[in-house]
């Protein structure tokens, strides 16, 4: 068994920010995959259904994103998971807009949600990093993270989160090349070539000088 945790900030006033970019996610893999209904439970929202060969739990926490981690910990205690069972979507700063990368263990580097989930399980669980892009300055991370994507944001945050989706069984498996493989045809798909090939010139024809002789200077020609 599985447990993908999307972070974010629970309610309608967060719905659309970049810091909720992982409850996007867990939202997009539940309705394309015809999860059950999200119930409340572990101080979150938990769907239950399947992915790839693996029973696979969902949980959004509702504790807000600075205490995500009382969520999962409860959650993963309650099913008898180790933190490898545990993979967490969330935003991420250091990665362009619509770059994912998974990445297993490590640091929480400066992002609240990961770090109370440290504090609760530790530090070895795997994470799917979803690239929101860096406001140029660390006193403007706090304002841009909480303010909605925006408009210009919307094509390529679809490709990732359908990408997300298509690949979601992979990732459960745990083969994320997979999975990455299934984000990048919707984030990067292969240019197809649709140009058509050059047409080769007409071969250009002699044209015969303009026969400027009178009349009877051709019939005298004629006859010489």
């Amino acid at each position: 068994m599985k447990l993908l945790v999307g972070l974010g900030n629970p309610g309608p006033k967060y719905a659309g920010n970049r810091h909720n970019i992982g409850f996007m996610a867990l939202d997009r893999i539940a309705e394309d995959h015809g999860f059950a209904p999200w119930r409340s439970k572990f101080q979150g929202l938990l769907a239950e259904g399947r992915l790839g060969r693996e029973k696979v739990l969902l949980l959004k926490p509702e504790t807000f994103m600075n205490r995500s981690g009382q969520s999962v910990g409860e959650a993963m205690r309650f099913y008898k998971l180790t933190p490898e069972d545990v993979i967490v979507l969330h935003d991420e700063l250091d990665l362009a807009p619509g770059k994912c990368r998974v990445k297993q263990g490590g640091g929480h580097a400066g992002h609240n949600g990961l770090r109370s989930i440290h504090g609760h399980i530790g530090e070895s669980y795997g994470r799917v990093r979803l690239g929101i892009g860096h406001p140029g300055h660390k006193d403007r991370v706090s304002g841009y993270v909480l303010a909605d994507f925006t408009k210009a944001d919307q094509s390529w945050l679809e490709d990732l989160l359908r990408g997300i989706s298509d690949g979601a069984g992979h990732l459960a498996d745990g083969d994320s090349g997979k999975f990455m493989n299934a984000v990048s045809l919707r984030t990067a798909p292969p240019r197809s070539s649709t140009s058509k090939p050059k047409e080769k010139p007409a071969p250009v024809q002699a044209v015969a000088p303009e026969d400027t002789r009178s009349a009877m200077q051709k019939l005298v020609d004629k006859f010489k």
